[in-house]
């Protein structure tokens, strides 16, 4: 017994049997979503730098999580739509909604079209109503035109008192004091008629969704109405008011006056041309009635 010593906690192993006290530490894969855990010091508890939370919680991708946590949203702080910036976060916007609209969108049937240049002189005006109708039109929609209106109309009115067969004669036949008078209040009474059927125009195109102004309508119109009818009154004068050529051009001046009432409301009150159509067919056909009917 005396040569047995009980040893106290020695291994007689060999180094190669004996084993590993501290194995290397290897990080763990770690579920999508949450950060590796770093490994601990044996030294001491070392905080190790962690990289920032974009609200998504722990085992979940960042974009499951709460924005107004990750960005100090929510009652009484921060923007509540700030985190929809960050990368992985998506908004949602309603339906029709504009979000990068700035509110001030045109909108037929609305406002106010922003009008297509300046306002045209008188000539280029007039020149435009026949040569160029549409772009004219359309750069006139804001601006009144009372002053070739009225001008244009009058002197219509004058003239058409000697397209009439039976008002040409009483005309010619009466001395020159009477026929002044007469003559004045003809023209007068065309400007009257114009700026009624004008009227009645923009009410019709306002009723079918138009948005246009009655200025510039009403002034048009009253310029479509003596302009078209120009070439029919001219040949009116000198060959009466039964000669066929001047009936055939009265209908042909009545279908072109159709055409530019149908483009000036349609571009007017941004219409389509049915409805623009529409709104001048009680103009047409009380220009019709009142003024081509009676020679043709």
């Amino acid at each position: 017994m005396a040569g047995f010593r009980i040893g106290r906690g020695r291994d007689n192993r060999t180094p190669q049997q004996q084993p590993q006290r501290q194995q290397q530490q290897q990080p763990r894969q770690q579920p999508y979503g949450q950060q590796a855990t770093p490994p601990q010091s044996p030294y001491g508890q070392q905080q190790w730098p962690q990289a920032p939370q974009y609200g998504g919680q722990h085992g979940e991708p960042e974009y499951f999580g709460d924005p107004h946590h990750a960005q100090g949203g929510g009652p009484g702080g921060g923007d509540p739509y700030a985190a929809s910036n960050n990368p992985g976060h998506t908004t949602a916007f309603s339906i029709g909604e504009d979000p990068y609209g700035d509110g001030s969108t045109y909108h037929a049937g609305n406002a106010p079209a922003p009008s297509a240049g300046p306002r045209l002189h008188w000539k280029q005006l007039l020149s435009g109503i026949v040569l160029r109708p549409g772009p004219t039109f359309w750069q006139m929609r804001d601006y009144p035109v009372w002053g070739p209106a009225l001008v244009v109309t009058f002197l219509y009115g004058l003239l058409a008192v000697f397209g009439f067969d039976k008002a040409r004669e009483e005309a010619i036949n009466a001395t020159l004091a009477n026929a002044i008078p007469y003559v004045l209040t003809t023209g007068i009474a065309v400007i009257i008629c114009g700026l009624i059927l004008g009227a009645v125009t923009h009410t019709l195109a306002r009723q079918l969704g138009g948005n246009g102004s009655w200025q510039p309508t009403v002034g048009l119109s009253m310029l479509i109405m003596s302009m078209t009818d120009a070439p029919r009154l001219v040949f009116a004068i000198f060959l009466g008011g039964e000669n066929a050529l001047v009936q055939v051009l009265g209908w042909v001046t009545w279908l072109g006056a159709a055409a530019l009432f149908t483009s000036m409301v349609s571009k007017s009150h941004d219409l389509p041309w049915q409805k623009a159509l529409g709104a001048s067919a009680i103009q047409l056909v009380a220009l019709l009635s009142l003024i081509k009917l009676g020679t043709i």
